[in-house]
């Protein structure tokens, strides 16, 4: 723990079925709720029940972007957690259990022993309460008191009944006071409060949706696939508050070829998926590079090949969303590093896609799609809406329609078929000439190339943002991350940079590569002695786009493929190897 700030980490651990998410989703809305930074991450395995998942809460009086190893207080709800978990707990810290439950009992200081079943059935006369005992009992060790979490029961069960929500507050508080009460050492760890601000909690699946639906996207179709699921039942969500079309297809080619129609037909559309899915979408992408129409695609990885760990996280899926689908047609592939920078690169995603005509790719991975993160706001005037689509009355002064009319800057004027007034709107996925019809000779096809390849992506490559550099600005030791491991690499910069000019260098608008007329930053790195690529994947896929791109080759990598996350701790005892 510092000495000048708090900053304490809670684990929940337990079986699937045991309601983990339950209690951790509750804890980090009560922690936001008083005016505490929170960041959580859950680890969980590929099943329905049974097995061995936790959920892990910090927070504390500063921003925080990710995840310890060692906790302070460990909520274990059966036997198997106190094992796994027990040398991840503090000197200091507290395990809290049932013994009822793991039908054992610990006699060690950190153990505190309390009935959370036997609670659950005497004052809320049903089992399934423990949960709000145990999450009670972690608020009465840090006293915290019991305001905030009296109103997430309120939201939780509203459509449950009164009775129920009575049921469960006075489980919050017997399970408050009981550990309150039972626990002598618990005085000098009580938590004194923040100053009051108002926060949100939000995970990086909901801020990938809100960015979709405040930038005008009106159709979304998907097939279910761990972790992008998330997006699709945020849209399902508000599809009737915002008028949204959601469309669970029967597998990701429909999904793609839905949101290319949907596109054609005059709306901003999306789809998402994980690798699996994505990889039968490449068809459907080749077709939306010939026809030139405008998609988001969200592709959110989890470790593979094949059905690999359904629920861990990686990012070892650039280079396949990269050189995805045949034949060359531009992209742009964003790779957000927090929820705040998902939420603002979704928006961008259907900026470029729309004023260009080309498929946007938003890639992100388990990690951050499930990671939650605290923000007073997000600022929505830096929002950009511009309609390039183009109906009857804006199209009063032209003759005669081309759909595919060659220009200097690749793009031709996109009208919706069936709105353009007495203009025919024509696309084929064949090579075509401007009106969109098939042609096979040499001199049309090459001319078609330049436009939608050549000419736009000079404009393209002026729309990208140069990576961000935090810490030294001179370094002599450069960290370099993408997409999820910005979080991370960020605290690390934080604990280490007084002892080595260091500075982190994060890429979220990822390919094509910025150009280094704002930054030069491949000078700033060549003047280093230490670049080391971290990233989680096996092969460097990063560092392998950077050497393609610019000849730029780093000195050392760190790279991680065990489907976990990187925590402060595992990445600073990676880097003091070559440090």
């Amino acid at each position: 723990m510092g000495v000048n700030f708090l900053d304490y980490t809670l684990r929940v651990g337990g079986e699937a079925g045991q309601g983990l998410a339950t209690i951790g989703g509750a804890l980090g809305q009560v922690f936001s709720k008083i005016g505490f930074h929170v960041f959580t991450h859950q680890d969980y395995m590929s099943r329905i029940r049974g097995g061995h998942n936790f959920y892990q809460i910090r927070f504390s009086d500063k921003e925080i972007s990710a995840s310890r190893e060692m906790v302070d207080i460990l909520l274990a709800l059966d036997l198997n957690t106190i094992e796994i978990h027990r040398k991840s707990v503090r000197n200091e810290g507290f395990i809290l259990y049932d013994s009822e439950i793991t039908k054992k009992k610990f006699e060690e200081p950190e153990f505190i022993d309390i009935p959370f079943r036997k609670i659950a059935l005497d004052v809320g006369k049903k089992s399934v309460m423990a949960n709000t005992v145990a999450t009670g009992a972690a608020l009465g060790i840090l006293d915290l008191g019991l305001e905030a979490f009296r109103k997430v029961i309120r939201k939780a069960f509203k459509d449950k009944g009164e009775e129920i929500i009575k049921d469960n507050i006075a489980c919050a508080e017997a399970g408050y006071h009981y550990a309150h009460t039972n626990c002598p050492r618990c005085e000098a760890f009580g938590v004194r409060e923040p100053e009051y601000r108002k926060l949100m909690l939000i995970d990086g699946v909901h801020a990938i949706g809100m960015g979709a639906v405040m930038s005008g996207c009106k159709f979304y179709s998907g097939y279910p696939m761990t972790p992008s699921t998330g997006i699709l039942n945020y849209m399902a969500s508000r599809a009737e508050e915002y008028n949204l079309v959601v469309e669970q297809a029967e597998d990701e080619i429909a999904a793609i070829n839905m949101a290319i129609g949907a596109s054609f037909a005059g709306v901003r559309a999306m789809t998402g998926s994980s690798g699996g899915g994505f990889a039968l979408m490449t068809e459907g992408l080749s077709l939306a590079g010939m026809t030139e129409t405008p998609i988001v695609i969200a592709e959110m990885q989890r470790p593979g090949p094949a059905t690999g760990l359904p629920t861990r996280t990686e990012q070892a899926d650039l280079l396949f969303v990269l050189y995805a689908a045949h034949g060359e047609f531009p992209r742009v592939i964003f790779e957000p590093g927090d929820p705040k920078q998902a939420f603002y690169l979704t928006n961008k995603a259907f900026e470029l896609a729309e004023k260009y005509q080309i498929p946007v790719f938003i890639q992100s991975d388990q990690y951050l799609a499930d990671t939650e993160w605290t923000y007073e706001k997000f600022d929505l005037e830096h929002l950009i809406y511009n309609d390039y689509r183009l109906r009857e009355k804006d199209l009063e002064g032209v003759d005669v329609y081309k759909r595919f009319k060659y220009s200097s800057t690749g793009i031709s004027l996109l009208a919706v078929p069936g709105e353009a007034g007495k203009h025919l709107v024509v696309a084929d996925s064949d090579e075509h000439d401007e009106e969109g019809h098939i042609i096979e000779d040499s001199e049309t096809r090459i001319k078609m190339v330049q436009k939608r390849l050549l000419n736009k992506l000079p404009l393209i490559k002026k729309e990208i943002d140069p990576p961000l550099l935090y810490g030294d600005s001179s370094p002599k030791i450069v960290l370099v991350g993408h997409g999820s491991t910005y979080g991370v690499i960020k605290e690390v910069i934080d604990t280490i940079s007084k002892d080595y000019k260091v500075a982190m260098m994060h890429f979220s608008q990822v390919y094509p590569l910025p150009e280094r007329d704002k930054f030069d930053y491949i000078e700033l790195l060549e003047k280093a002695d230490l670049t080391i690529c971290i990233e989680n994947n096996a092969t460097g896929q990063f560092a392998k786009v950077m050497r393609a791109e610019t000849g730029f080759e780093f000195s050392h990598m760190i790279l991680k493929y065990d489907g976990r996350p990187f925590t402060i701790e595992n990445l600073k005892e990676e880097l003091h190897a070559y440090i």
